[in-house]
Parts: structure tokens; sequence; C-alpha cells
């Protein structure tokens, strides 16, 4: 009876004590280096990454990608009729990429990720379209989010891995108030977890636009973030898992303003909550989690350069003063790629 009770003490003392068996304290980053991946005249405000590559959407009806294995660039050109698109939304399946632009006529393209050969699969020609993101759940259900054409957000859906695209009608999505709309600053209007689905707007109303269901169904909450005219409101948003989400934003007029911009929630977006009043960043064009982070690191890109929390948005450090990055997607929890004006660029986070 002694040898049993020593052998579970021992048990119970090696599971306590075990450095293996409860989280380290997060070590924070400290610096940054960045690597130069393509230069040029160009706006660059929609990327992701896949596997191997990053693509990028971009004005003058440009797409393309760069190969970080072999250091080699691919780009292409769309012209519709005489337009070149400004294309500020990307998306992803295992055999697509899709682009659309934002402005009218709205064009909406999936390129073959083998041939690279690109096919208009929605086209609309409302005086007011204007698309600002766009995302998959799955092989099969993808959503792109616009400004309002009459009541409502423009919400187009997928079921068919992007071969077809119909609109969700006004009567069965939330009504919008006079002068709310999206900003397409960085593609990260559009928010999906699971069958989540998360929809920012800003202008003179700065709400989130949820539905549960892969957009059958939606709610609208309110958020906290500044708003009241055009240039105001949410620009970007990410959620780190079903509960944790973080937005930014403020005022495009007033870039330096450093309050009302920045929130969070912990109850998949139902509330919002400022944080970092008066201190980190002013205007915010896109915001990204960490991967593996736990949901407690953030990083930031826009008019004040990059900034890095380590404590969910509650204090911020400048890593980069680059002031004309407009969107950032990490690769792993050690790597993003980050885009802009004229360039698109590596960024290695060092502890």
């Amino acid at each position: 009876m002694q040898k049993l009770f020593i052998s579970f003490t021992t048990l119970i003392s090696s599971f306590i004590f075990s450095p293996n068996l409860y989280s380290q304290p997060l070590k924070p980053f400290q610096s940054v280096s960045v690597d130069t991946m393509i230069t040029g005249k160009m706006s660059v405000r929609a990327i992701l990454t896949d596997e191997n590559k990053v693509w990028y959407a971009a004005d003058e009806g440009r797409f393309g990608f760069y190969d970080f294995t072999d250091n080699t660039t691919f780009e292409k050109r769309i012209v519709f009729d005489t337009l070149k698109p400004e294309f500020r939304s990307i998306a992803k399946t295992s055999r697509s990429i899709f682009i659309i632009n934002a402005g009218s006529p709205a064009l909406l393209y999936q390129i073959d990720k083998q041939n690279h050969k690109s096919k208009l699969v929605y086209r609309e020609t409302d005086k007011k379209a204007f698309y600002d993101s766009m995302q998959f759940w799955n092989d099969n259900e993808g959503i792109a989010i616009g400004d309002p054409v009459e009541n409502c957000l423009s919400v187009l859906i997928t079921r068919d891995g992007g071969n077809s695209w119909s609109k969700i009608p006004c009567e069965n999505l939330p009504k919008t108030i006079d002068g709310e709309a999206a900003f397409a600053a960085s593609n990260s209007n559009v928010i999906l977890k699971g069958n989540m689905a998360w929809v920012i707007s800003g202008g003179k109303k700065s709400r989130v636009f949820y539905s549960p269901d892969k957009g059958n169904n939606w709610q609208v909450f309110e958020t906290p973030i500044v708003q009241g005219s055009a240039m105001t409101g949410t620009f970007t948003g990410d959620f780190y898992d079903e509960k944790t989400g973080f937005i930014a934003g403020g005022d495009y007029e007033k870039p330096n303003q450093d309050y009302g911009n920045k929130a969070i929630s912990d109850d998949g977006g139902k509330t919002w909550k400022l944080v970092a009043e008066n201190i980190g960043f002013g205007y915010a064009s896109c915001a990204q989690f960490v991967p593996k982070s736990d949901g407690k690191e953030i990083v930031c890109v826009g008019i004040s350069g990059l900034y890095y929390s380590a404590d969910s948005g509650l204090s911020w450090k400048k890593l980069l003063d680059d002031k004309t990055l407009y969107t950032i997607r990490f690769l792993n929890e050690n790597t993003a790629f980050a885009a802009g004006k004229n360039k698109i660029i590596r960024i290695s986070f060092k502890k």
C-alpha cells in the first residue's frame, strides 16, 4: 500500500511540475528583417499565400505570383474591352485563383493555377457596383462582398467551386443605412471560420454582419469604432477562431488619430471593446492574427507603419517604419508577405 502511494505521489508530482504539460510564457517578437520580392510601378491591395507561392491582384488589370522556392515571378494582365480593372480582392480553391475588381462593371475572374488562363465567371454592370473582399469556406463554397447597390451590402455566393455566382436578394440581408459601405483597403472585409462569416462595414455606420451558416442567414452587430462620415469606420478585421476577433480602422482623413480605431471581441463578434486608446497606430489598412499565437499576437499595417501586439491588442510596438504597405498575410508563425505601393515584400519576425 505504501509503495502504491509513493508511485501515485510521484505521478502527480511529475504531472504538476513537468514543463511540457503546461503552456510556456509567450516570447514576443523583437524585430523584423525584410526581403523585397517584387518591385515596380503598381498598387497591390490583395495577396494570398498558396503552397510555395504568394499570389497577388493589382491595378492596371494585373495578377500574378512570386514563387519563393525558385525565386521566379509571373505576371499577366486582363483587359476588358478597353478597361484595365483595378483588382483589390483575391481568393483561392485547390484548383483556382479568383480575383474581382473594385468599380463598375464588376468583373470576377477564375484563374487556372496550372495554365494561368482566366475566365470571366461573373459580371455586374450597375454603376454603383464596387466589390471589396472575397474568400472561400472550402473548395465549393465562397463569398464576395461589395458596397450597397440597393439598401443592403452586395453579397455574392458560389456553391459550385466558383464556376457560377449568385447575388443574395436584399430581402434576405440586413439593411444598411445611407452612407454605410465597405472599404477595399486590403481584402480583409470578410473573414471566414468554420461555417461562419463576418463582414465589416464602415462609413457613416460601422458594424459587423454575421452569418453562422455560410451566408444563408444573417445578423448585424454594432461596433464602437469611430464612424459618422464617409471615410471613417472599420477598414480591416480578422478572427483567430470562432470567438476571438480584432477590428481596426479609424479616420482615413485623420491618419494619425489613434483612438476609436481598435477593438476586440471574445464572443464571436456580438460585442466589441475599444483597446489601446491614444496609443499605437492611427489609421489601419490591414490587421492579421499571428498563427499559433493563441489569439494573443496581432500585426497591423497602415499609414503609421507595421505594428505588433503580444497581448491581444492592449499594447503595440512598431517593428517597421514603412508607411506604404496596404495588406499583409502570414505564411507561418514567423514569416509574412506584405504588399502596397510599388512592391511585395517578405517579412521575417525575430524573437
